[in-house]
């Protein structure tokens, strides 16, 4: 079977099952290709560890972001401290230095604090999204199965 997302599989399973052939005098059972759909919701299975590695790319480009947000932090730490240095020869000039010093450490702490919230809301709203389309094809598939059952269930009891 070639890469379909499942949602897509699912419908063509839904499809499958709504046009198959009619039981003579069983209006809601039908034939079905047992392998077809055996196929399909092994397609599903498959493509599920996919919907949970895209969950692990999220978490690591989040991680990726905080680390380079510490890594400019740090180079803006780095920069005022050199500045700082550099302006020790007078008293007054050295004060100032280390204010802007503090004010730069202050703003490099702040906007990290901005790309970690920033960052964990992508996260999460992206994590939310993820769960949520695994727990509805989740659903569907176990609703597929039940049908299924409940098709396979009531076919064996007329033969």
């Amino acid at each position: 079977m070639n890469e379909q997302h499942i949602e897509d599989i699912i419908s063509a399973l839904y499809t499958l099952v709504e046009d198959a052939r009619a039981l003579p005098l069983g209006a809601d059972k039908c034939i079905l290709e047992r392998d077809k759909v055996l196929d399909m919701l092994d397609e599903i299975i498959a493509q599920m560890p996919a919907e949970l590695k895209q969950s692990r790319a999220i978490v690591e480009s989040r991680n990726e972001l905080i680390g380079q947000a510490r890594r400019e932090a740090e180079g803006i730490v780095r920069d005022a401290q050199k500045k700082a240095e550099e302006l020790v020869s007078e008293q007054a000039i050295y004060l100032e230095a280390k204010r802007q010093c503090q004010e730069m450490v202050e703003a490099a702490q702040g906007r990290i604090e901005q790309l970690k919230k920033a960052s964990n809301a992508y996260m999460d709203d992206a994590l939310r999204a993820t769960e949520e389309t695994i727990a509805q094809s989740l659903a569907d598939v176990r609703e597929t199965r039940a049908r299924f059952r409940a098709l396979t269930e009531t076919k064996s009891e007329e033969v």
